[in-house]
């Protein structure tokens, strides 16, 4: 199952997903200092997903690109997840529809930067 793929991937939050209630009861408290496990994970799920049917058309083919220079599909999402925040969060500032170009342009760049 492609959720537990990505929760073995993540340790960190083994003990925090133990307790499934108690982590989502305490969901709604924002803590700058700490990531939030279920949004990180949904992002590893968006990011596969969004692969799988090569959507935005052109994502699937950036994120091989850049698992192949990481060597790590891991370390590969962990990149393109700043690329999808970005995007993410520069259509909601904006009120437009998010910007797929935009996503797979800043997902390649991690790919060809040395």
């Amino acid at each position: 199952m492609l959720v537990s793929q990505w929760i073995d991937e993540h340790p960190e939050y083994h003990a925090e997903l133990a307790d499934v209630d108690a982590a989502l009861a305490s969901m709604h408290l924002a803590d700058p200092d700490r990531e939030n496990p279920f949004l990180h994970l949904s992002m590893h799920l968006s990011i596969s997903e969004q692969c799988s049917i090569d959507q935005p058309r052109g994502i699937r083919q950036a994120v091989e690109l850049l698992t192949h220079k990481l060597n790590s599909l891991h370390d590969a999402h962990h990149q393109a997840m700043a690329c999808l925040g970005r995007m993410v969060f520069e259509s909601q500032r904006s009120g437009r529809m998010p910007d797929g170009e935009a996503y797979i342009d800043c997902v390649q760049k991690h790919a060809t930067k040395d």
